[in-house]
């Protein structure tokens, strides 16, 4: 077993400073790479971004020593990066009268909404942070790491959560499997306690590289599965990319929970409730069954059912069996394997599926929120369809309308007053030439980025927004416009208010 770095916090300063000081962050590296390089290295492609560092510039050093992970001459990185210090904690091997990385440490800027970006470095095991586990190759370890152990870097997945994710200041979070530390890394920015648990010791080791290189120092670490190395501790703020994969076995302990089906995703549902303080939000990616004969948003309802919270799932993505095995085989590096063992591995995922009667796997996001309410709001949804992002203000602004909303019925409704939404658009939908449209349409340019048909009353409605008018005076003055019973229209129009205000289309002042 390879030995880790040591985070010794003087030598750690210095090494930072040395990264800082020759701009490799992300920015520094998107500009000397380029967009075209940049881009590939995301498809685990590194031959642009190796013809782009051939000058030997303290950048191109870096670059290639910790994003490459190829040698280099140990004057070159000694100009780039306080090299003995590296050695000495163990960030660097000699290899004659050249030097080579012994982990990835890859440039991070660290954006939390209403704050300026950071610099910052996610630490992860070589070829781990591009690609995911697919780049690990066929072999068993890579450095001597088993590689059900292996902990990967940044991958979509994190970037998603994280842009998913309700940064407002609180007192305490929690980064539920928090493998190299990247929701704990955005965390630390606006909670005053983070804790990160996992059940891989390695990955807490690289979490608290990750977090102390990028300056933080107000998180801690436990190590064991799900809630149990929390205690009864709550949260202002839950956030988990869990091992969500629906395997058969446990291969990889950074991707397959162990668990029978997706009961792993559902025990984090079901335990959020007792752990998030008054107000606190729970915020996950997780994978579910479709099961034959059963609807799916029967599935994930039964799974929020009697906790008490908020919930908003939304479904981003379905695969059918066959794609999803051959999704997680290339992650495993199954696809380079024998022929034969890969078609085996390939008929031990089918045969799992058939046993279970599952149909296809749905991909998405939970968010739940502890609002203390008798009456739980639960929205889910599918919605493959492109979003803003940073989502995050968006769903928490879409909690708070559920507030307004349980607070007011209809004759509250329409005594307050509304505002026509940011970068919403209204659309006329019929035949060239004809007097009138088939339907108007109003459509979203922010947050989920939603369209929804309205009636000439909707749209009229939606058109004189701006705060200056209860909605019940605004109905009366349409009635009138329209020779309509304006009490009639008052007791037509919350319906569709609700619908207005619940998707964000007006939004109450």
């Amino acid at each position: 077993m390879t030995t880790l770095p040591a985070p010794d916090p003087t030598r750690l300063a210095r090494l930072r400073e040395a990264l800082l000081t020759a701009s490799y962050t992300a920015d520094g590296c998107l500009d000397l790479l380029g967009p075209t390089a940049y881009a590939a290295l995301a498809r685990s492609e590194a031959v642009p971004a190796l013809r782009a560092t051939r000058g030997g510039t303290p950048l191109e050093t870096l670059i290639r020593l910790f994003l490459l992970q190829q040698p280099a001459p140990r004057a070159a990185a000694a100009a780039a990066l306080p090299v003995e210090d590296c050695l000495a904690d163990g960030w660097l091997l000699a290899d004659g009268d050249r030097v080579r990385a012994t982990v990835d440490v890859r440039p991070y800027a660290n954006e939390v909404a209403g704050q300026e970006s950071a610099d910052a470095w996610v630490v992860s095991d070589l070829g781990c942070a591009v690609g995911g586990a697919g780049g690990i190759g066929a072999g068993g370890s890579t450095a001597g790491v088993p590689r059900r152990e292996l902990v990967l870097g940044v991958g979509g997945a994190s970037t998603t959560l994280a842009n998913l994710a309700v940064r407002r200041p609180v007192r305490s979070a929690l980064d539920l499997g928090t493998g190299s530390g990247v929701q704990a890394l955005h965390a630390a920015r606006h909670a005053q306690r983070v804790t990160a648990t996992d059940l891989n010791p390695r990955a807490l080791a690289f979490a608290r590289l990750t977090l102390a290189l990028s300056g933080f120092d107000q998180v801690e670490t436990a190590e064991g599965s799900l809630f149990e190395p929390v205690g009864e501790q709550r949260f202002d703020l839950i956030v988990s990319n869990p091992p969500f994969v629906i395997s058969p076995g446990s291969r990889f302990v950074y991707r397959d929970g162990g668990m029978a089906g997706d009961e792993l995703c559902r025990s984090l549902v079901r335990g959020a409730a007792e752990r998030l303080v008054p107000g606190g939000y729970c915020q996950l990616l997780a994978n579910w069954q479709h099961v034959k004969g059963e609807d799916w948003h029967d599935r994930l309802a039964g799974w929020v059912a009697g906790t008490g919270l908020d919930a908003w799932v939304v479904q981003r993505e379905v695969q059918d069996v066959a794609q999803y095995a051959e999704l997680w085989l290339r992650d495993g590096g199954d696809h380079l394997a024998a022929r034969e063992a890969y078609e085996a591995r390939y008929g031990e995922w089918l045969d799992a599926f058939e046993a279970g009667g599952v149909e296809g796997i749905g991909f998405g996001w939970i968010t739940l929120r502890n609002s203390g309410s008798e009456r739980p709001a639960v929205r889910i949804e599918e919605w493959p369809h492109p979003v803003e992002q940073p989502l995050g203000p968006h769903i928490e602004q879409w909690f708070a309308r559920q507030d307004f909303l349980r607070e007011h019925d209809d004759a509250a409704l329409l005594a307050a007053r509304y505002v026509l939404a940011e970068e919403v658009l209204q659309e006329q939908v019929g035949a060239p030439g004809a007097e009138d449209p088939e339907h108007v349409v109003l459509r979203q340019g922010r947050g989920m980025r939603r369209a929804t048909k309205v009636d000439t009353v909707g749209a009229g409605f939606a058109g004189v927004c701006d705060g200056s008018l209860a909605a019940g005076e605004i109905v009366d003055a349409i009635a009138q416009l329209l020779g309509e019973d304006r009490l009639v229209l008052r007791d037509r129009v919350p319906e569709s208010l609700r619908l207005l205000v619940e998707q964000g289309f007006v939004q109450p002042v």
